[in-house]
């Protein structure tokens, strides 16, 4: 008789509680993924310009109408919670800090990649989209354009744009703020 293999999924609560006794190195780059723990590739100096141009451009521009998170987790279902490199979410006065960011919150999730394109948009994406999540944009750093994906549905999002240099591009919660491409890519 041949014994099947079992594989341990994590709850995120299991995952904190393993944080909180020290289980993880302080400074190691972790997400929680459908139950599994996955260490993050190391960041490169243009993502991490990305990641900074982000911050101050939203934050600037929609001050006072978002809460700009910069690589904290949100918590998609039971058993994910990733860390997207800049998350936009609703106002709230204690700036998440009694609660963590849900996916109802959420107004926008972008994650830079660089290295990372095929995870980002094949295992990361069905899950913001089967959480709710109402818009992402992938910065895709290789091809230097930006993959805006929108209309969540079970498994995927129903409208897919691209965005180059020289266009334009708005949040669907904010089409009146505009950004160029440029700005965001660097």
């Amino acid at each position: 008789m041949e014994t099947e293999v079992a594989k341990k999924l994590f709850t995120v609560e299991e995952y904190h509680r393993m944080g909180e006794a020290g289980i993880f190195h302080p400074e190691a780059r972790l997400e929680l993924i459908e139950g599994e723990i996955i260490e993050m590739s190391p960041v490169g100096d243009r993502h991490i310009g990305c990641v900074n141009r982000a911050n101050a451009l939203f934050s600037a521009r929609l001050a006072g109408k978002v809460v700009v998170s910069v690589q904290n987790p949100v918590r998609l279902s039971r058993y994910t919670e990733p860390q997207p490199d800049i998350l936009l979410a609703r106002p709230r006065e204690d700036y998440y800090g009694g609660k963590r960011i849900s996916p109802e919150d959420t107004l926008l999730v972008i994650e830079i990649s660089d290295t990372t394109l095929r995870y980002d948009r094949n295992r990361k994406m069905p899950l913001y989209a089967k959480s709710g999540v109402s818009e992402v944009w992938i910065e895709n750093l290789q091809e230097d354009l930006i993959l805006v994906y929108r209309k969540p549905g079970p498994e995927t999002y129903s409208t897919s744009l691209t965005f180059h240099r020289g266009e334009l591009i708005s949040l669907a919660a904010f089409p009146e703020v505009l950004f160029k491409i440029e700005e965001l890519l660097g």
